[in-house]
């Protein structure tokens, strides 16, 4: 039997300039708005806060946009905190998209 080529792909090189990654500055300012509380539940004290985005990062949601960008009580992999209802139950998509909404205007009232 001979041998088969290989086949001729192209590598897929990663994107430049990866914007979904939250960013220093967006995490200094999420935690400034929110005065370190969760904001779904208010929460002061929790095991970890995390930073999560609102509009998914897989689905274009951008790190560098404070309006995206939502301080909750973790961790997501836990049932019962906030970020585990942003990230994985049926309710999550509107609250998400009040929550983005709401932020909107809050950056555009401050401009």
């Amino acid at each position: 039997m001979p041998a088969v080529p290989k086949p001729n792909y192209k590598r897929r090189k990663p994107k430049r300039g990866n914007t979904s990654k939250i960013t220093n500055k967006v995490r200094d300012e999420v935690i400034r708005r929110s005065e370190g509380k969760c904001e779904r539940c208010g929460r002061t004290s929790a095991y970890a806060f995390e930073m999560a985005h609102l509009v998914q990062a897989s689905q274009g949601g951008r790190g560098d946009d404070p309006a995206n960008v939502s301080l909750l009580c973790g961790p997501s992999v836990n049932t019962g905190t906030c970020h585990n209802f942003a990230d994985y139950t049926a309710e999550c998509r509107e609250w998400r998209m009040n929550k983005r909404k709401e932020l909107i205007g809050y950056y555009e009232r401050q401009d």
